[in-house]
């Protein structure tokens, strides 16, 4: 039996076009999830974010046997970032595009996550909701210098605007995070467009209450409170079964 429990990509109630891409894949004790929440004019981000989504999963069927977790999710990186600035320097109508890029790799119980942007991991551990990963973001940066509270970057106007992407540039560099998943019970992977509407504390709740539709039931929320963004989640198992009770 595989680990993952819900996976949903939803338009949004404003958008016209969903830029979101997610994936996985999974063969016997190697897992990989990926959300990417792509920008540009026209379609270009949602070329961006599905370029970066299948060279992620390429890179990983080919290499999770001969190198180490945090190498093949750099490589992962570097490949995606590569292969995105590639298509949109030889296509004029893509000149530009770029993509947030969060993934989770499994394997023999391991868990590394990288992430590009402010696309966003959370674990669920004893009952908590934990952010793993820390947005590139231009709000992210005022809050580390103080210039803003908490509180402020809730509705800040520049809440959107991202540091740092994949494919925009000839290199970019990956934050990396390895987690022990002996206490963790959930594993949550999602774009800014459920973090935008959905606070964390209802992301909790509603993980914590039914599991299984979980990923359903986020996007839903999402859309009820304004939803002005395309919304993807992942939620899959970590190793604590405390939690899988609510599983069906």
């Amino acid at each position: 039996m595989g680990r993952l429990i819900g996976i949903e990509t939803d338009l949004g109630n404003k958008r016209t076009l969903n830029e979101d891409t997610v994936g996985y894949y999974e063969d016997g004790d190697t897992s990989i999830f990926v959300v990417a929440d792509g920008m540009g004019g026209h379609n270009a981000g949602e070329v961006a974010s599905k370029i970066a989504v299948d060279s992620v999963l390429d890179y990983v069927k080919i290499h999770s046997k001969d190198l180490t977790m945090e190498q093949v999710l750099e490589g992962a990186v570097d490949e995606a970032n590569k292969n995105v600035y590639k298509y949109a320097v030889l296509n004029e109508n893509c000149s530009g595009m770029g993509t947030t890029l969060t993934m989770a790799y499994v394997k023999n119980n391991s868990l590394v996550v990288a992430n590009v942007g402010d696309s966003r991991c959370y674990v669920v551990s004893k009952g908590q909701l934990i952010k793993v990963t820390k947005d590139h973001s231009l709000v992210q940066e005022l809050l580390d210098n103080g210039t803003i509270s908490a509180e402020e970057a809730v509705n800040h106007p520049n809440k959107n605007v991202i540091t740092r992407a994949v494919g925009t540039k000839i290199s970019v560099k990956g934050d990396y995070y390895t987690v022990d998943l002996q206490n963790i019970s959930i594993v949550i992977l999602c774009s800014d467009g459920l973090t935008n509407e959905v606070t964390e504390e209802e992301i909790l709740t509603i993980v914590n209450d039914d599991i299984s539709n979980s990923s359903r039931r986020l996007v839903e929320l999402s859309k009820e409170k304004g939803g002005k963004d395309n919304i993807s989640v992942i939620i899959f198992k970590g190793e604590c079964t405390d939690d899988w009770n609510h599983i069906r």
